[in-house]
Protein backbone atom coordinates (compact mmCIF):
# COMPACT_ATOMS: atom_id res chain seq x y z
CA UNK A 1 0.00 0.00 0.00
CA UNK A 2 1.25 3.43 -1.38
CA UNK A 3 1.76 6.26 1.92
CA UNK A 4 0.50 9.62 1.22
CA UNK A 5 4.12 11.14 0.15
CA UNK A 6 4.89 8.42 -2.29
CA UNK A 7 1.31 9.33 -4.03
CA UNK A 8 2.08 12.79 -4.06
CA UNK A 9 5.10 12.01 -6.30
CA UNK A 10 3.27 10.08 -8.74
CA UNK A 11 3.08 12.05 -12.27
CA UNK A 12 -0.53 13.29 -13.08
CA UNK A 13 -2.45 10.70 -15.66
CA UNK A 14 -3.36 12.81 -18.57
CA UNK A 15 -4.73 12.13 -22.10
CA UNK A 16 -2.06 10.87 -24.91
CA UNK A 17 -0.07 9.51 -22.63
CA UNK A 18 1.91 6.32 -23.41
CA UNK A 19 2.17 3.84 -20.99
CA UNK A 20 2.58 0.51 -19.86
CA UNK A 21 0.02 -1.47 -17.55
CA UNK A 22 1.55 -1.53 -14.55
CA UNK A 23 2.17 2.27 -14.83
CA UNK A 24 -1.27 2.95 -15.93
CA UNK A 25 -2.47 1.46 -13.05
CA UNK A 26 0.15 3.10 -10.91
CA UNK A 27 -0.59 6.26 -11.80
CA UNK A 28 -4.79 5.55 -11.89
CA UNK A 29 -4.98 4.37 -8.20
CA UNK A 30 -3.03 7.79 -6.77
CA UNK A 31 -5.51 9.60 -8.82
CA UNK A 32 -8.68 9.76 -6.91
CA UNK A 33 -10.52 12.20 -8.52
CA UNK A 34 -10.35 11.19 -11.80
CA UNK A 35 -13.91 8.76 -12.35
CA UNK A 36 -12.90 6.63 -15.60
CA UNK A 37 -9.60 6.46 -17.41
CA UNK A 38 -9.09 3.62 -19.57
CA UNK A 39 -5.87 2.33 -21.38
CA UNK A 40 -6.31 1.25 -25.15
CA UNK A 41 -3.32 -0.19 -26.84
CA UNK A 42 -1.24 1.36 -24.81
CA UNK A 43 -2.94 5.38 -24.76
CA UNK A 44 -4.03 6.52 -22.17
CA UNK A 45 -8.14 8.29 -22.24
CA UNK A 46 -9.40 10.02 -19.51
CA UNK A 47 -12.84 10.66 -19.70
CA UNK A 48 -13.96 14.50 -19.05
CA UNK A 49 -16.45 14.69 -15.98
CA UNK A 50 -20.24 15.65 -17.33
CA UNK A 51 -21.82 17.99 -15.38
CA UNK A 52 -25.63 18.64 -15.24
CA UNK A 53 -25.44 22.43 -15.12
CA UNK A 54 -23.04 23.03 -18.08
CA UNK A 55 -23.65 20.06 -20.39
CA UNK A 56 -27.02 17.99 -19.43
CA UNK A 57 -29.25 20.65 -18.71
CA UNK A 58 -28.37 22.81 -21.94
CA UNK A 59 -28.06 20.03 -24.39
CA UNK A 60 -31.51 18.94 -23.23
CA UNK A 61 -32.52 22.71 -23.74
CA UNK A 62 -31.19 22.72 -27.80
CA UNK A 63 -32.20 19.19 -28.35
CA UNK A 64 -36.11 20.19 -27.08
CA UNK A 65 -35.66 23.49 -29.14
CA UNK A 66 -34.49 21.40 -32.09
CA UNK A 67 -36.86 18.69 -32.07
CA UNK A 68 -40.03 21.48 -31.83
CA UNK A 69 -38.49 23.02 -35.07
CA UNK A 70 -38.21 19.99 -36.62
CA UNK A 71 -41.40 18.53 -35.90
CA UNK A 72 -42.58 21.90 -37.82
CA UNK A 73 -40.37 21.55 -40.54
CA UNK A 74 -40.69 18.78 -43.57
CA UNK A 75 -38.16 17.13 -44.35
CA UNK A 76 -35.85 18.37 -42.04
CA UNK A 77 -34.00 15.47 -39.98
CA UNK A 78 -32.90 15.45 -36.46
CA UNK A 79 -30.32 12.91 -34.75
CA UNK A 80 -28.81 12.80 -31.42
CA UNK A 81 -25.32 10.73 -31.33
CA UNK A 82 -24.35 12.19 -28.06
CA UNK A 83 -24.39 9.20 -26.54
CA UNK A 84 -22.45 7.20 -29.07
CA UNK A 85 -18.71 6.46 -27.99
CA UNK A 86 -17.76 4.88 -31.34
CA UNK A 87 -19.51 4.98 -35.06
CA UNK A 88 -23.33 4.59 -34.85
Amino acid sequence: MSTPSTIVNVPPLENGDRLTRHEFERRYRAMIQIKKAELIEGVVYVASPVRATKHGRPHAKIITWLGTYSAASPGVDLQDKENCTFRC
